[in-house]
């Protein structure tokens, strides 16, 4: 709709985790380097996390693009809400894995012989799981036993969990040490500085074909970073409405009084400028946390089947 008017070929700020779009900060290129150095030196467990909307599932999406120029097996989860059964049959089917049986332990067995086969080629296998905060303690503990798998030397199978900051708080629970001490390495995500913001839409705007000529004025962008608070996914959303508004209206490039009221009717002007403290991460709380969480999902289908 507005392509033409701004010249531009492609959208520049949809919401999905294109892997082209990643925008490498100095804090993002040392996420990426902190998973591909874990995985191709076979450390087993990696944490990555983050606040919502800075990247993660985007910087996931790069990662596994480059896992499979390697040639390395993955399996990617990120249905957090699968039991373990569902959880282990979409692994193996995601590896390319054969067999039958929903035996746990055939499973395992299965799972065990694929990846000696693997290592004895030196081809590596990665598991990857999103929105991994959301994980059930009784599925982060078989997660934890799969590194179980390995030789006198090293893991046969690498893995890394992707979540929001509430999965460090649940790691350092006492149910979960064992867990939390097999995570040899940890990256994070980080909302983006001024400068950065300004990176960040320029680079969008050109992976999209811009020829250069301003789409948004100094004053949009400023406007759109304290909006947005340097959040990569409010940051698009944020562009993406007010390049629909300028276009109406004729205006360009997209100025600070567009991005106002573009914010205005999100109500971005009225957020706080940082989330509130969570709460003590107790046992209790995180285990009512979770409770919440799945009666909300209970209500959710509640609804759905009428």
């Amino acid at each position: 709709m507005y392509r033409k008017f701004f010249g531009l070929q492609d959208n520049p700020f949809n919401v999905n985790p294109d892997p082209r779009y990643l925008f490498l900060t100095g804090h993002t290129q040392e996420a990426l380097s902190c998973l591909t150095y874990g995985i191709q030196n076979r450390r087993g467990f990696v944490l990555l996390t983050g606040e919502v909307g800075t990247g993660k599932t985007t910087l996931i999406n790069k990662l596994l693009e480059w896992l499979r120029r390697q040639n390395m097996a993955t399996a990617f989860i990120f249905n957090p809400r699968l039991n373990v059964s569902q959880f282990f049959d979409y692994m193996m089917v995601d590896f390319g894995i054969p067999g039958d049986s929903k035996l746990k332990s055939q499973t395992l067995m299965r799972l065990n012989h694929w990846l000696l086969e693997r290592y004895a080629r030196g081809e590596t296998a990665v598991l990857i799981v999103d929105e991994a905060q959301d994980l059930s303690y009784q599925m982060l503990e078989e997660i934890r036993l799969l590194t179980n798998l390995e030789t006198s030397t090293d893991k046969l199978l690498q893995i890394v969990l992707s979540g929001q900051p509430e999965l460090d708080l649940k790691l350092r629970q006492p149910e979960l040490r064992q867990l939390r001490q097999r995570v040899t390495l940890r990256a994070k995500t980080y909302p983006l500085t001024l400068e950065e913001t300004r990176g960040y839409v320029d680079k969008r705007l050109s992976i999209a074909g811009s020829n250069g000529q301003p789409v948004f004025s100094p004053e949009a962008v400023e406007a759109v970073h304290k909006y947005a608070r340097g959040i990569p996914r409010v940051i698009n959303l944020l562009c993406e409405h007010s390049l629909i508004s300028a276009f109406a209206d004729q205006e360009k490039p997209v100025s600070a009084r567009t991005v106002d009221a573009v914010a205005r009717e999100f109500e971005l002007d009225e957020l706080e400028p940082t989330a509130p403290p969570p709460l003590a991460a107790t046992p209790e709380n995180l285990r009512m946390a979770e409770a919440l969480q799945n009666l909300a999902a209970l209500m959710d289908r509640l609804r759905k089947s009428g």
